[in-house]
């Protein structure tokens, strides 16, 4: 039963040229003042959200994005600050790319970050496409070095999950021997303590399902991880497939759980008083939405050519591209009324009766925060109150 609401904040600043006719990502390059913009941006939609009494402000963690799409590259400690701007909001890590961090410090700082917030941080661990980040890290991305990449990501978390639920531990890997056996205060090393541990363990986190691999998903059942579908780069929606196998996944590893248990489901929505008018109220940010994440695979079936006229302006719109009408038929948009959006939401609980919470909103990129706020709104007064009311 769907009890609980998140949004989806990837730190974008507002735009005013957007969609398909207008600049192309690559030659935006925006001042220091407008990148900045996306911490008080950050700040409104917190507090909205807490006031509205939604459970969950989720953002993403990226680097370098002069274009002012995802331009929030700490999330831990941005989330400190919202926690002390709000009363009851989680915020949760969607994600922190681990193969940018070394994994103890990254544990210490969740863990901070846990301790001054009261236990109101959501851990999130995510593997990195964005080669310009990954890679100016010192490791491979997803694109660059898919193999490589998850190697890194997977012992990470295993070395993170040890300092998490051990009170001393140590770790002989390929990648990482913690602690280095030299010589301290007259003995060798042998192991560590992280110092500090989070208030509580297990400690909750997630992970996103975007491929779907078996391999991912077996790994994120071993060490307890839930998952994310759809939401910011990844397709909207949910895949009926991707949920049974995650159930089953789940059951292989000793968790039994009702369709869609350990899952958030991201749907972006958009609220007006008919479809058409929020359709084309959203078009623009649809749009914008693929010229950013379509050239780094985030929309399959597109041929090269289709890829190039994204990168140039008013060619994209003859370039048979997917359209937001065929977004909203595949179902990884939701708009229309209030009446409908709840409708459609009630259905996906139907079919997914172990599904307690799910990422909505409209805060695609470019949004304009007068938008977002004003979607939230929308949601939050005429469409949540159904299902919180639930029982």
């Amino acid at each position: 039963m769907i009890t609980k609401f998140g949004s989806l904040y990837a730190g974008h600043v507002d735009l005013e040229d957007i969609g398909f006719d207008a600049t192309p990502v690559n030659d935006r390059w925006l001042s220091d003042e407008r990148l900045a913009s996306v911490f008080p941006k950050a700040e409104a939609i917190a507090i909205r959200m807490d006031e509205l009494g939604f459970d969950t402000f989720w953002a993403a963690e990226h680097h370098f994005q002069r274009e002012g799409y995802e331009c929030i590259p700490n999330l831990l400690m941005m989330y400190v600050h919202l926690a002390h701007l709000t009363k009851t909001l989680k915020f949760g890590c969607g994600f922190n790319v681990n193969p940018m961090w070394h994994p103890l410090r990254l544990a210490e700082d969740y863990a901070t970050a846990d301790i001054l917030t009261k236990g109101r941080v959501i851990f999130g661990v995510g593997r990195g496409y964005h080669s310009r980040e990954i890679d100016t890290f010192g490791v491979p991305s997803t694109l660059t070095d898919s193999d490589t990449n998850r190697e890194v990501f997977e012992e990470q978390v295993e070395i993170m999950m040890k300092a998490f639920n051990e009170e001393s531990f140590s770790h002989d890997g390929k990648h990482y021997k913690l602690p280095p056996e030299v010589p301290y205060r007259g003995y060798t090393l042998k192991e560590l303590t992280l110092v500090p541990r989070p208030l509580t363990t297990p400690v909750e986190t997630y992970q996103p399902l975007v491929s779907a691999s078996q391999h991912a998903m077996d790994f994120m059942a071993k060490h307890g991880i839930k998952g994310i579908i759809g939401g910011g780069a990844a397709t909207g929606g949910a895949s009926d497939d991707v949920v049974k196998r995650w159930q089953e996944t789940l059951a292989k590893h000793g968790k039994e759980t009702e369709l869609g248990g350990d899952l958030i489901i991201g749907i972006a929505t958009f609220i007006d008083d008919t479809e058409e008018k929020a359709i084309g109220q959203a078009k623009k940010y649809f749009e914008e939405n693929m010229k950013m994440f379509a050239p780094l695979g985030f929309v399959r079936g597109l041929s090269e050519e289709q890829l190039t006229a994204l990168g140039r302006g008013s060619e994209a719109r003859s370039a048979g591209l997917p359209t937001m009408e065929d977004a909203v038929k595949a179902g990884a948009w939701i708009v229309g009324p209030p009446e409908r959006v709840t409708e459609r939401l009630m259905e996906l609980q139907d079919r997914y009766p172990g599904l307690e919470e799910m990422n909505v909103g409209a805060s695609v990129m470019s949004t304009e925060q007068s938008v977002v706020l004003d979607q939230l709104d929308l949601f939050g007064n005429e469409v949540m109150p159904t299902f919180k009311n639930q029982k």
